[in-house]
Order: C-alpha cells, then sequence, then structure tokens
C-alpha cells in the first residue's frame, strides 16, 4: 500500500487505461494497486482494503455491476468507497450504479486530471465524515451499526445497499430537522454529477419499504424535503 500513501485498487481490462490511471494516481501521490477482472478485484480488495476503487463497468468474467454488488454486501469490503468508469453514458447504468451503492461514476473518455480531482474530493469527504469505531444510532426499534454498516429493525437485520444505508444515517442525525433534497444530494452523492432530486424520492420509497413499520420515522415535508421523525 506504499506506507501511508493512500491505495487505490484500479479495475479495468484495457491495459492502456490502467496504466494511464497507474501513472496519474501515482503522480498524484497515491499508491495503485491493479486488477484486470472482477475476481482479481474482490480478492485483492478483501486481502488489501484499498482506500478507494475506480471500477469498469465492461469487465470478462464478472461486470462492474456485479462487482460492485459483491463489494458493497461483504462487510470487510462494504465501507470502500467506489468510482464507476464506463464507455457507456445512458442514464440507466448510473442510476443502477448509484442504487447499488456507488459513490461516484465518470464516462470515458475521460480527463486523468478530472478522475484523480474526484478520487481526492471523496476521499476528503470520506475523512471529513469518518465514523467512529462501535458507534450506533438508535431510536426505538431501529439501529444503525456505523462500525459494521447494519441496520436493524426490532432486532433483525435490514439489507441495505450503501446509498440507502447513508440517507438513514443522514436523516437519523438531524433528527427533527429538515433536509431539503439538494441537501441529501450533497450529503449522499457529494453533489452527484448524475443525481437528481427525483433520485432522493426513489430512494426513500425503497428505503422505507424495507424498513417496514420502521419506515414510519422518515417523513415527508411537501415541497421541502424529508425528516425524521419522533412522534
Amino acid at each position: 500500500m506504499g506506507g501511508l500513501k493512500p491505495g487505490i485498487l484500479v479495475v479495468d481490462d484495457e491495459a492502456d487505461i490502467l496504466n494511464l490511471l497507474s501513472y496519474n494516481l501515482e503522480k498524484a501521490g497515491f499508491s495503485v494497486l491493479r486488477a484486470k477482472d472482477g475476481p482479481e478485484a474482490i480478492a485483492i480488495a478483501r486481502k488489501k482494503n484499498p482506500a478507494l476503487v475506480v471500477l469498469d463497468i465492461m469487465l470478462p468474467n464478472m461486470d462492474g455491476t456485479e462487482v460492485l454488488k459483491r463489494l458493497k454486501h461483504d462487510d470487510s469490503t462494504a465501507d470502500i468507497p467506489v468510482i464507476m468508469l464506463t464507455a457507456k453514458g445512458e442514464e440507466v447504468d448510473k442510476i443502477v450504479g448509484f442504487e447499488l451503492g456507488a459513490e461516484d461514476y465518470i464516462t470515458k473518455p475521460f480527463s486523468p486530471r478530472e478522475l484523480v480531482l474526484r478520487v481526492k474530493a471523496l476521499l476528503k469527504r470520506r475523512a471529513e465524515t469518518g465514523r467512529s469505531a462501535g458507534s450506533r444510532l438508535s431510536f426505538k426499534d431501529l439501529t444503525l451499526d456505523l462500525s459494521r454498516h447494519k441496520v436493524t429493525v426490532k432486532g433483525r437485520e435490514v439489507e441495505l445497499t450503501n446509498t440507502e444505508f447513508k440517507l438513514l444515517e443522514a436523516i437519523f442525525r438531524a433528527k427533527g430537522r429538515v433536509l431539503s433534497r439538494d441537501v441529501l444530494l450533497d450529503i449522499v452523492w457529494g453533489g452527484g454529477y448524475y443525481v437528481t432530486p427525483r433520485t432522493v424520492d426513489t430512494h426513500i420509497r425503497r428505503l422505507r419499504m424495507k424498513l417496514k413499520g420502521a419506515g414510519r420515522y422518515i417523513e415527508t415535508v411537501r415541497g421541502v424535503g424529508y425528516r425524521f421523525t419522533e412522534g
């Protein structure tokens, strides 16, 4: 991992892209881990615990969305931020990536400088909002275990995507205060380049469904946003 240098795992089956990203990331002060397919990427992520993953969607053996899904559903890798990298530009691909828990998205052809800036911004955001080990948020039958990235309702675990977890945490921490859709976009997606306020509504709807009875704690404030209600 190169001493104190943050390790970035770059996953792409194109040697030219791997070399380009490695050169620019190393020049920016990062150490770089490389993987050419999904299984190799998952193995490296579990073993090396990189600070961030740059993940191509179009991969041999296992596509990037499946790699993302497995990383976000594994306790040992769930909290590693992921930037999706792809030649596709369709909105559906971006939405799928975000719903599975990707933190950011960049489309080929891309500027290496822009990608490095996004890596730095994402790592800075993570450091500023870092979760302390063992910390929990609880209200009645709902508990968020921040260090283990798990949510339980009445003692039973609820399986959430990384994005859903971050939405719930943001609303929970702001107890009583209304968070607008734009504020939630900034907190959860970092001002997400490809996310619209409507996407927040979609995620909230799915989050409530998964939480079942505890979903009532997330109140819609018409024309404004959402808040955690203790009523």
